[in-house]
């Protein structure tokens, strides 16, 4: 089942956008693959053939909190946690100069059972072109990407003297319920 064409917002109370990360590096062991989420988004999606078809989504990055830490030593901790948060705010985003990570679509081809999105992401200030896919199942809008953080400057975080490390490559997924516009 399709979408039916028009004007759509989406954001948490609709569905989820998260963002996951893996470790790299001699001391990988240590560290946690994690699972962050935004819990103030907001979009909207104009739906018609798909060429005619547009998206744009604007994320808070001060609102971005760790989920889930797996692997590891130990298990995260709530210090671990607020550290971790910290770190991505002031050091590899640095949300005084950057609050929003923002996306907008500049193509959209395909199908509703086999979408592409291309458009400009903004984070940390750089913008560049990504292609999302995503897909229609049971009315929700499901889909991913992938952020290689350096093409936007970013130097993924590391720690212990670089032996643990974040890997450049950043997964983004979202599942989310269109809510039509009044």
């Amino acid at each position: 089942m399709g979408i039916q064409p028009g004007t759509y917002t989406m954001g948490p109370e609709s569905g989820r956008l998260l963002i996951r990360t893996t470790r790299a590096g001699l001391g990988a062991k240590a560290g946690h693959d994690l699972t962050l989420e935004p819990t103030r988004w907001r979009g909207e999606a104009t739906v018609a053939d798909p060429a005619g078809s547009s998206v744009a989504v604007e994320v808070d990055v001060e609102s971005i909190e760790v989920k889930e830490g797996t692997g590891g030593i130990k298990p995260l901790s709530d210090s671990d946690r607020r550290d971790i948060v910290r770190n991505l705010r002031d050091k590899v985003l640095n949300t005084r100069e950057h609050p929003t990570i923002t996306f907008r679509s500049s193509r959209v081809d395909g199908t509703a059972e086999s979408f592409h999105v291309e458009g400009d992401l903004t984070l940390a200030g750089a913008t560049r072109t990504v292609t999302v896919e995503g897909r229609v199942v049971e009315g929700r809008v499901r889909g991913s990407t992938t952020i290689v953080q350096s093409r936007w400057g970013i130097r993924p975080y590391s720690a212990l003297f670089g032996t643990l490390r974040l890997s450049d490559e950043v997964g983004v997924e979202f599942d989310v319920g269109l809510t039509p516009d009044a």
